[in-house]
């Protein structure tokens, strides 16, 4: 199994915050490590550990007992402030599946001072498949965070994954006024970067509202799906294009075919709007790239 960046992302953030400003000694440091295998009949959690508040609920198997494991990763304080550093470190052994997501948003809330940071280490081994669909992350103005999220992933291993950022909290008026947000998205193979985004939104700033920007619209999503499927992208995009339930939206959706990877952008007012384009276009997605049609998670109805 390869071995998980967790002590170096560690002590990258605790660097990051110790530029800005000491931690927060009220502050939540916590810690999740999971670790999934294939027992050559079905993919199961064979590894959790934590420290502080996160959790994991029990596998699920919605696919069936030879299907994707599912999990869904619990935050229990339900926010993140200032001070808080979470990090998450995920193996997913050769030849198994794991989905993980989130039953809620995730939220960041308004700070004095201090960074809130979260960073992510997903090591996917040969032949395995890894699928991180976590529900929207709101950031209200004022919030300071720092997150990064990095895929290491072996020879012929999968991804599928996306992101989804909400400036501010439209339906309450409240627009990303102060703050600042830096993420970064890398994914590597073999050694070699596949796929690197990185943000740096300051509250606003002129890329919220600039052509060049967001435009004025205040969510912003990715969906990657590592893999050639040039073909794929007039498919989902007549897919998403006739799919009713998005008819009411305005949001804009573009698909792209990269070297090495499949793209989808979401540009809007709704991280629900974001969420249903990318559940749409995984449908098409899920099934040229992974063999299996998209079962949708359904915590995401409750």
């Amino acid at each position: 199994m390869i071995e998980c960046e967790h002590a170096q992302l560690m002590t990258q953030s605790q660097a990051q915050l110790k530029e800005q400003s000491s931690v927060d000694a009220q502050g939540w440091q916590a810690k999740l490590d999971l670790k999934f295998e294939y027992d050559g009949q079905r993919s199961y959690l064979a590894f959790k550990e934590h420290l502080g508040p996160l959790r994991v609920q029990r596998p699920f198997y919605p696919e069936g007992r030879e299907g994707a494991c599912h999990v869904y990763l619990l935050h229990p304080p339900g926010g993140v402030v200032g001070g808080d550093a979470l990090t998450i470190c995920v193996d997913v052994a050769e030849s198994a599946h794991a989905l993980i997501t989130t039953p809620a948003a995730g939220k960041f809330y308004r700070s004095a001072s201090e960074f809130a940071v979260q960073s992510q280490a997903f090591n996917v081994a040969s032949e395995a498949i890894l699928e991180w669909l976590p529900q929207d992350n709101i950031f209200f103005s004022g919030a300071k965070v720092r997150m990064k999220t990095r895929v290491n992933l072996g020879v012929n291993a999968r991804f599928i994954g996306w992101d989804i950022s909400c400036f501010g909290r439209v339906p309450a008026n409240e627009p990303f006024e102060t703050g600042v947000f830096n993420g970064a998205l890398e994914v590597w193979q073999d050694g070699q970067p596949l796929f690197i985004e990185r943000a740096c939104i300051d509250g606003g700033g002129d890329i919220l509202q600039a052509r060049w920007g967001m435009a004025g619209y205040s969510v912003v999503g990715s969906l990657i799906c590592i893999g050639e499927y040039a073909d794929l992208v007039d498919q989902v995009t007549a897919h998403v294009k006739e799919d009713v339930r998005l008819l009411s939206s305005d949001g804009l959706f573009t698909v792209t075919q990269v070297s090495g990877s499949l793209v989808c952008r979401y540009l809007g007012r709704h991280g629900e709007d974001a969420k249903a384009y990318f559940a749409s276009a995984l449908a098409c997605i899920r099934p040229a790239a992974l063999g299996e049609a998209f079962h949708r998670p359904r915590i995401w109805d409750t």
